[in-house]
């Protein structure tokens, strides 16, 4: 199903419509930031982990008005955009940029975002049991800094992966940081069953901070799983 609008700066337009110019900042430098998000059902799945994300992400990047991000703005804005696509399930994305001139150093700190869906069939998440064919990207180390684990405009690294991905006929593949260490998958956090823990690599190690991670990590304390490590794997 083709999305037939989108939300930008609070404004319902077609979904083809034409919206930036050359200057935008998001196109140019990838000055910006995304949540990918989950509707099921007509409600938006873990809101406040969304939004709490986001906040942080905005504030990390000097992005003004990053508190009006909150879980309640998330769920309204995905509510009406689903409603308006006649969608009950579907994938979304909120792009945040930073709306400014300037070259490098841009002249303001002001908030712009586009909020898309992806309207889908299918109300549920579905484990793998097949398993997947696998194999590490070592061409582009990721760098573990602060800009690590948020999912920035800047996803280069991610693209060059998928292209390798796709050229070797491969399910996905693992990420290294800039010191050799598992870092991540091309589209996903990591976690390993090992002798009745569970392991998945430490945000230190330059990993996205997924929202299903921290679901994941959750699940686990509320089932008894006696550690979560987080050493290097």
């Amino acid at each position: 199903m083709t999305p037939v609008f989108i939300n930008f700066n609070g404004e319902i337009l077609p979904a083809d419509t034409k919206l930036f110019t050359l200057k935008n900042r998001a196109f140019r430098y990838g000055d910006g930031l995304f949540e990918s998000m989950r509707l099921m059902k007509g409600q938006l799945k873990f809101a406040d982990l969304h939004a709490d994300r986001l906040q942080r992400g905005m504030k990390a990047l000097k992005i003004d008005s990053y508190s009006q991000m909150d879980a309640w703005f998330l769920k309204e804005k995905a509510g009406d955009l689903a409603r308006r696509n006649k969608a009950k399930h579907g994938r979304l994305r909120l792009t945040v940029f930073r709306d400014a001139e300037g070259l490098y150093t841009p002249s303001q700190n002001k908030m712009a975002w586009c909020l898309e869906i992806q309207p889908s069939d299918e109300p549920r998440y579905f484990l793998n049991s097949k398993g997947l064919i696998m194999d590490i990207f070592a061409d582009l180390p990721k760098p573990t800094n602060y800009l690590s684990n948020i999912k920035t405009c800047n996803s280069l690294i991610y693209v060059m992966a998928g292209l390798y991905k796709t050229q070797n006929n491969l399910d996905d593949v693992f990420l290294l940081n800039q010191h050799g260490f598992l870092c991540e998958a091309g589209s996903s956090n990591i976690f390993i069953w090992y002798r009745k823990h569970l392991y998945t690599p430490a945000l230190s190690e330059g990993c996205v901070e997924g929202v299903m991670r921290q679901v994941i990590i959750k699940i686990a304390k509320q089932n008894n799983i006696p550690e979560i490590g987080r050493a290097h794997v």
